[in-house]
């Protein structure tokens, strides 16, 4: 009978905790590490503090019900994983995340601490919420991922993705002046990120592009007069704003070639704001950095 309750203990708990190989772990954990947190114990039949600590996660993994997964990895029979991992003593317990190592600690801990440890792993309401969304926009329903979106920064008003998605939803849908206020709550720690500061650069064109002529218009007043250099600067503005950067670019550069001061230096200003909206590098970036530079000269 204790044989048997034993055996199904260990086929309850067998969908939560598993042992894994170096001919499975890039399945059984760095795969499945994308969905849900897992827990790597690296142990040995000889390490006395590794059975103490073994039960604990087992129990553990099985009160969670799957919010994350346990891989028990033998380091003796299994010593590529231990090097991967730089293991310098046993037991070593690794939490991974989407693949990467987010935390570890070695020798036996305390019930308490182990959760504790859990707990830190766990994606946090606000990170499920910004799944949904994310779910929800790859099925073209941008309304329901950005209602997502703000339940997530309900609960976490400094999420940094959440108001990065909310505001590309807000430019997409032309609501310009509430993706720009979206990005202007975040805290200022988070205001000198690069990919805030180029949605920002991108936003900002766009609300300077809303009431200018179409680009047609434009085009026709560039070519009857090439030193109408309001047309040209309008004209760079509203290829930049639908990603021509190379066109705007040049128009740019001619307007700082016949007048550097047009505008208060608008047109040097505006290239610089360009580069931003590119990353700052690449071919075109670094073409059009030396052009400046030269016409400057």
């Amino acid at each position: 009978m204790e044989y048997f309750v034993k055996q199904v203990e260990e086929e309850r708990m067998s969908a939560f905790s598993m042992d894994v190989t170096e001919a499975d772990f890039e399945q059984k954990v760095i795969g499945a590490s994308m969905r849900v947190p897992v827990v790597v114990d690296l142990w040995a039949e000889w390490c006395g503090p590794c059975r103490m600590l073994k039960p604990i996660l087992e129990k553990l993994a099985d009160e969670y019900q799957g919010r994350f997964l346990l891989a028990k990895v033998d380091s003796d029979q299994n010593q590529d994983i231990a090097r991967q991992f730089a293991v310098r003593g046993i037991p070593t317990v690794i939490g991974i995340v989407n693949g990467r190592e987010v935390s570890r600690f070695t020798g036996a801990q305390p019930e308490s601490s182990v959760r504790e440890f859990l707990e830190a792993l766990m994606p946090s309401p606000a990170e499920d919420l910004v799944r949904a969304a994310a779910a929800a926009l790859s099925a073209g329903d941008a309304s329901g991922a950005l209602q997502q979106l703000q339940a997530a920064l309900t609960v976490d008003a400094s999420h940094l993705e959440a108001r990065l998605a909310a505001s590309e939803i807000l430019l997409g849908t032309d609501r310009l002046q509430e993706a720009h206020d979206m990005l202007s709550m975040l805290p200022p720690a988070r205001q000198n990120d690069s990919r805030v500061a180029a949605l920002r650069a991108r936003i900002e064109l766009a609300l300077k592009t809303r009431d200018l002529p179409d680009i047609d218009v434009l085009v026709q007043r560039v070519q009857a007069n090439g030193a109408d250099l309001e047309a040209r600067l309008q004209l760079a503005n509203q290829l930049a704003a639908r990603e021509a950067y190379d066109d705007a670019l040049a128009h740019l550069l001619a307007i700082v070639r016949q007048d550097r001061k047009f505008g208060d230096d608008i047109a040097r200003k505006t290239m610089l704001e360009i580069f931003q909206l590119m990353g700052g590098q690449g071919e075109t970036v670094a073409q059009y950095r030396r052009l400046l530079a030269q016409a400057l000269n």
